[in-house]
């Protein structure tokens, strides 16, 4: 082989490896955009009434940015949250998470309530 046949041949091995990386990493998304879908789905089937539910549908994740779907995939996990409990699951500072549920407050994805002095976050109900 030539040298030129070397490189390519090099060249396609790492893209394919790339490739294999970003398709688990997307595997791994819808993975866990089921599980928020499950366990959804579970909640609203064990709620009585006419009261709603919070609903993350596959659409709204995908329109956010990744880090913001990190931090709403955490919250969703732990249902009602502060910014320190957030930040235990997505492995980020607490201030960095902090700004980003402030940012998916402000887009309307995120309820931000206070309990004396803690604030709270939680999916919001009409997203």
């Amino acid at each position: 082989m030539s040298r030129q046949e070397n490189k390519t041949t090099a060249t396609l091995a790492r893209m394919e490896k790339e490739f294999g990386s970003i398709r688990s990493s997307l595997e791994e998304m819808v993975g866990l955009q089921r599980e928020i879908l499950r366990r959804f789905e579970g909640r609203e089937a064990s709620k009585r009434g006419g009261e709603e539910t919070s609903s993350l549908d596959v659409a709204m994740l995908l329109k956010l940015p990744d880090h913001l779907r990190k931090t709403v995939m955490a919250l969703s996990k732990l249902i009602e949250a502060r910014a320190d409990e957030v930040a235990k699951i997505t492995t980020r500072a607490r201030a960095i998470e902090s700004g980003y549920l402030n940012q998916l407050v402000r887009l309307g994805y995120v309820a931000k309530k206070r309990k004396k002095h803690q604030i709270y976050f939680t999916i919001a109900n009409e997203v």
